[in-house]
């Protein structure tokens, strides 16, 4: 017994000892580790430059375990709103045969791409679309009948204007109206054009949409 406690107490001086020449490092000094690790472990190539993995603020703070307060989640959404450019003609709503394709497209914004080619949307990734399309992704809401049920095919409708704009900022920068949406930020980020964005629109928008049927 004797010889147990004194080896206890050899481990627990030496564990203390250890501790005071080696201190924990703060949460600043391993966040800043790992941005450093993360800078060394990717390189340029092609279309992918090194800024792809600086982040923004609301980058940064949804990467946070802890859900950002809300006066930080507002001021993403201000910004993101902000950010949004409008369709300089008024026009909001392209071909919806084209949307359909970009929406089941998820080519591009790989290293082997070339600068400025043509990216798909990979919409059915993460939504229901189209009633007569068998496999998508659930991670967002299902848009079938988007417009259909939102009324945008009624002209009478006053909420219709403001849904094709909440659809237009939705699609540009998808943080106007959720900090943290795992949404991509088609417009904001160069993802899609501004053309494709309302083809995207009318997809969703146009009554002669098979999503709206």
């Amino acid at each position: 017994m004797k010889k147990t406690t004194l080896t206890l107490a050899a481990i627990a001086v030496l564990a203390a000892g250890c501790a005071a020449l080696s201190p924990m490092p703060s949460s600043q000094e391993l966040d800043g580790a790992a941005q450093a690790m993360m800078k060394a472990s990717f390189r340029e190539q092609g279309i992918a430059k090194l800024d792809r993995i600086e982040q923004d603020l609301g980058q940064k703070a949804c990467s946070s375990p802890i859900p950002p307060a809300p006066a930080v989640a507002n001021q993403i959404e201000t910004a993101a709103l902000a950010s949004v450019k409008w369709p300089a003609d008024g026009r909001y709503l392209g071909d919806w045969k084209e949307g359909e394709k970009l929406a089941q497209n998820g080519r591009g914004m790989t290293w082997t791409d070339a600068a400025g080619s043509a990216n798909g949307g990979s919409c059915y990734n993460c939504h229901q679309i189209g009633k007569a399309e068998l496999s998508f992704g659930t991670i967002g809401p299902s848009l079938y009948q988007y417009g259909k049920l939102r009324g945008v095919a009624d002209p009478a409708n006053p909420a219709s204007e403001a849904i094709v704009k909440y659809t237009w900022a939705k699609l540009w920068n998808s943080k106007a109206y959720s900090a943290c949406s795992n949404m991509p930020r088609f417009g904001h980020a160069g993802l899609l054009t501004e053309d494709q964005i309302r083809n995207v629109m009318a997809l969703l928008l146009d009554p002669k949409s098979p999503v709206n049927q």
